[in-house]
């Protein structure tokens, strides 16, 4: 049995990212039927199907959502209202929140059109609340009248509407209201696997909340075993750093909490069943279910289950592994099959991680595919116990005949999805079939309500086509392995790879995949051995003049060859890059400080600045020919200014020191690059790499030195530009030593310095991904970004709440050698940064929020959440791990961003927010170069976000944008009067001119 189980884990490593074709041919043969099964079929699902309508019609939340299904803006309105209301606290931001969701859809167009009295009656009800949030003179005349009630109606009406839409979707609060709900008579004949809504947890008081709820409701389940109810636990609710990297701090405890929930559970005699989650989680899972089925203590106990997701590649050799362990434990391990639950994310996440492949399948009808073909092993598996959660029709009917006579199995539904599919199987055949339902507050529940919904709701889903009335009988119940082999099992044409994100022009940088173990391993191994370092002396004034004189000299050569040569040069250099990425992450690792992801960014970021400024050259930089009067040739050329100095930063001392060299370089003019003095070794290494990749020695030229050789080569008159990056007080020096000659030239500087960047947060934001964002922002690579958070505001009525979870999210941060995996904040790159930003943190003790404790040895600052009074108390920039925190009042929004923006600095902004309009007033007047809503404020991708700041904060344009490679040319027009030696040709040649 070890030898299956091995043979198992094998195929699921081996699939995880295989060609969606090749994993598709097997499961097709084994997803199809036989035309007489096929009829069969059709004719049950049929019956299904008017079960299914039958009961939709009756139900007013069925027809609610038919009316509005999320391919409408009615829609969309809808479920973003629901997401966010019962969370905000204050009336000004809910009446906000309602006018933004309500006031630009068209309600009218849905009033009366439903079979259901009750949703017409919503429908007017939503009518009347759009004309009270508008501005016009009809809803001027119905606030006075409702007014009279005294009462904030449309607030009250739609805080009742979000509650019972809650009471819809969830079973309910506590575990005793749950099971006592199962006993009412729509129930009637169905179990229940609770689901304790245990979201990820963010801090380890979460985890302990979450761990005591589950354990309450085994008890309570337990009392009632008679029923036959179970309980189903997320892993990621009962630890907050349920991660890859973290595996050898997560996994024992893991473990041990789970055997401690399965050991209550058998005590009781309920099923337990570990949730699926995201596929970089899998294996983890499993390592945890093999663990805890090989226990003495639970031997015997056939309670013990897990959830396998049908949209994920390697669903079968999963199904396999399990039969595996159930056979080498001695027990019937229950499994529940389902289609997926993080599609959308799955797919962004491998995109922005440049992985090989997707984890899952891209077509729908592939993943009903996957789900049938699964189906049928599990009905053949010897020592799984079948659970099939669908509500589609045609799934249930091929499982109904592949099962035959037997009832060794069961179905399940969502707790308010799916009414009429099951009640004549459970009341009238015998099937069993329990529902999954979700426990808990409704405000805490929201963000679950809103997956199911989106889940269940989505265009190609069966619940959505069921509720589509353009759609026949035939379109629904359509064969899904028809419909993939019809495409040869080919990935969705709409889900590029992610190598090729960015279309035929240029390829996306490779990434590597952190989530893989061994691969983790390997990376860690190259990046923590020690490198022979060559310590570049410090070149002096003669050695910058020399530098100089060589890339001048240099110039006619380089800025002659074609912008294709200089292109090609640029891609063989992106591809050297990737050649070389394990030693170019070891030197960003131990040399700049960078943790693991960090170094992984920096090479990535310069692959893309390659690539990207190439294609930018090949379409902007040609010669254009320009409109103009007849007999006359206009030519706009973009070439060469000369010998351009860039000047690097240490905190990206690869991704902007090879950014600023591309685009100079491909533009036409040779450089002398200049790293920070802190970091000369990757910039050396870089640099060796363009030679390699075809670039003349004499064109690329290194100046390794400090602040003396930096002033010394910008002080030479020769220089025909400057790029750099850096603080705001060194882009002034230069820029006056630019200007402090006469007789020089006026040449471009092009400065992108540092930031106060702001975060806003208002009462609509979801406090979980605020956190989140938070943390990466403020914390993530020691706080040495120019993007990085220094100033969060936070509405005053969230404030408490928001900074208690992130004080429990900064205790799970881990600081430490950036080398090792679990390391999430690395040191500060020298002591003169250590001594600054510890002496702002020692003036500010009295004011602390939160710190977290640090290793001894070693230049590492505490993360560390500082309270000041008003934004402007924050007047400069603290480079490091320092997050101050103030708050402000509701309905001040445009206040707030005047003074953010009277601080001069003009970089980044964060806004957290459900109201769209906070989003379009903040867009309209924030003075900033990026604006970050709902998301973190880093990690800007080359040729999606250009970024650069205004102001103090830079003077444009912006790195990895469409309008950066002309700041590096001359334009130089020419003008040819082509009659000036006879006729006008042109003109001559054509037809009928009238002489």
């Amino acid at each position: 049995m070890a030898d299956a189980t091995a043979s198992a884990r094998a195929e699921i490593s081996r699939l995880h990212r295989a060609p969606e074709p090749e994993v598709l041919a097997p499961l097709l043969k084994d997803a199809n039927l036989s035309p007489e099964s096929r009829l069969r079929v059709e004719s049950r699902a049929l019956g299904m199907l008017a079960e299914l309508r039958s009961a939709q019609s009756s139900g007013w939340v069925n027809q609610f959502l038919q009316e509005y299904r999320l391919n409408t803006s009615e829609g969309i309105a809808l479920l973003s209202l629901a997401e966010a209301f019962l969370r905000v606290p204050d009336p000004e931001t809910a009446d906000q929140l309602i006018a933004d969701k309500l006031g630009n859809a068209d309600w009218k167009a849905h009033a009366g059109k439903s079979h259901s009295t009750l949703v017409n009656s919503a429908t007017w009800g939503l009518v009347i609340g759009r004309a009270l949030v508008s501005d016009s003179v009809q809803a001027s005349a119905l606030k006075k009248l409702i007014a009279r009630a005294g009462e904030p109606f449309v607030r009250q009406a739609v805080g009742a509407a979000m509650r019972m839409m809650g009471e819809i979707f969830v079973m309910g609060r506590t575990i005793e209201e749950a099971s006592a709900r199962m006993k009412k008579r729509e129930n009637r004949g169905f179990t229940a696997s609770f689901d304790m809504l245990g979201e990820a947890a963010r801090t380890f008081p979460d985890a302990a909340r979450y761990f005591a709820a589950y354990e309450q409701a085994i008890r309570a389940i337990g009392k009632a075993s008679e029923a036959g109810h179970s309980i189903s636990v997320k892993l990621s609710a009962l630890h907050p750093r349920y991660e890859v990297a973290h595996y050898d701090r997560c996994i024992p405890s893991l473990i041990e909490q789970v055997e401690a929930l399965a050991g209550l559970a058998k005590q009781w005699n309920i099923a337990l069943t570990i949730d699926a989650e995201e596929s970089e989680r899998l294996e983890m899972s499993l390592d945890i279910i093999e663990t805890v089925a090989g226990l003495p203590s639970l031997k015997g106990w056939d309670g013990l289950g897990m959830a396998v997701q049908a949209y994920g590649k390697r669903c079968r050799p999963t199904l396999a592994w399990a039969d595996a362990i159930g056979a080498a434990t001695g027990r019937r391990m229950a499994v529940r099959l389902v289609k997926g639950a993080y599609w959308d994310s799955e797919i962004k996440h491998t995109q922005e991680q440049g992985l090989a492949d997707y984890p899952l399948f891209t077509r729908k009808a592939a993943t009903d595919v996957s789900y049938l073909a699964c189906a049928k092993d599990m009905l053949a598996a010897k020592n799984i116990y079948p659970a099939f959660a669908t509500h589609n029709a045609l799934t249930v009917a091929t499982i109904l005949e592949w099962a035959g006579d037997s009832r060794d199995f069961e179905f399940q539904r969502l707790h308010g999805m799916g009414e009429g599919l099951y009640e004549s199987l459970v009341r009238e055949q015998g099937y069993h079939t329990r529902i999954y339902a979700p426990v808990g507050g409704h405000r805490d529940l929201l963000a679950y309500l809103v997956r199911r919904l989106l889940e269940n709701g989505a265009n190609s889903s069966f619940v959505h086509q069921l509720a589509d009335e353009k759609l026949t009988d035939a379109d629904i119940l359509a064969d899904p392995v028809a419909k993939i082999a019809a495409v040869g099992g080919t990935r969705h044409p709409g889900i590029p790879l992610p190598k090729d994100l960015f279309g035929t022009e240029r390829s996306n940088s490779e990434g590597i995949d952190l989530n893989d173990r061994p691969e983790l391993a390997r990376v860690a191994k190259e990046v923590g051995t020690p490198l022979p370092f060559l310590r570049h002396p410090r070149e002096g004034v003669d050695d910058a003049k020399a530098a100089v004189s060589r890339a001048v000299a240099g110039f006619a050569a380089w800025s002659t060859r074609s912008i294709e040569d200089r292109a090609a040069c640029l891609e063989r250099l992106a591809d050297l890059l990737e050649e070389h990425r394990d030693t170019l992450m070891a030197i960003a690792v131990q040399e700049a400080k960078k943790t693991i992801p960090d170094a992984l960014g920096e090479v990535r970021e310069a692959v893309d600045f390659c690539r990207y400024y190439a294609v930018q050259a090949r379409k902007g930089l040609q010669p254009v020919e320009l409109p103009g009067p007849t007999g006359e040739r206009n030519l706009l050329r973009m070439e060469g200014r000369g010998a351009w100095l860039c000047i690097a930063p240490w905190n990206f001392p690869l991704a902007i020191f090879l950014g600023q060299v591309s685009a100079a370089l491909v533009a036409g003019n040779t450089v002398i690059a200049k790293p920070a003095p802190q970091t000369p070794e990757i910039a050396a290494y870089a640099v060796g790499l363009a030679h390699a990749a075809g670039i003349p020695e004499d064109a690329l030229v290194l100046a390794i030195g400090g602040p003396e050789t930096g002033q010394a080569l910008v002080e030479d008159v020769r220089i025909a530009g400057v790029a750099f990056t850096g603080s705001t007080a060194t882009a002034k020096r230069i820029a006056r030593t630019l200007l402090a000659d006469d007789e020089r030239p006026i040449v471009p500087l092009i400065a992108e310095t540092g930031g106060i960047n702001a975060m806003i947060v208002d009462s609509t934001a979801l406090p979980e991904q605020v956190v989140q964002d938070v943390v990466t922002s403020a914390f993530r690579s020691a706080g040495q970004r120019c993007s990085a958070l220094r100033v969060l505001l936070l509405q005053e009525e969230i404030a408490d709440r928001t900074l208690e979870m992130l004080s429990g999210a900064m205790d799970t941060l881990i600081v430490g050698d950036p080398a090792d995996p679990r390391t999430d904040v690395g040191l500060v790159i020298d002591r003169q940064a250590y001594d600054r930003l510890m002496g702002h943190r020692a003036a500010s003790q009295d004011r602390w929020i939160k710190t977290v404790a640090v290793p001894e040895e070693g230049l590492f600052v505490p993360p560390t959440a500082i309270r000041v009074d008003r934004i402007e108390d924050v007047a400069r920039e603290w480079f490091g791990p320092l997050l101050h925190v103030t708050t402000w009042k509701a309905g001040q929004l445009g206040e707030t961003i005047a003074r953010i923006n009277a601080s001069g600095f003009g970089l980044t902004m964060g806004l957290h927010s459900r109201i769209a309009r906070a989003a379009d007033a903040v867009e309209e007047v924030a003075r900033v170069g990026n604006l970050y809503v709902n998301r973190s404020m880093i990690g800007a991708i080359v040729g999606s976000q250009p970024f650069g700041g205004e102001g103090q904060s830079g003077t444009g344009p912006k790195a990895g944008g469409p309008h950066y490679l002309p700041r590096f040319c001359a334009e130089r027009v020419t003008s040819t009067d082509t009659t000036s030696s006879g006729g006008n040709a042109t003109l001559l040649s054509l037809d009928d001119v009238g002489i």
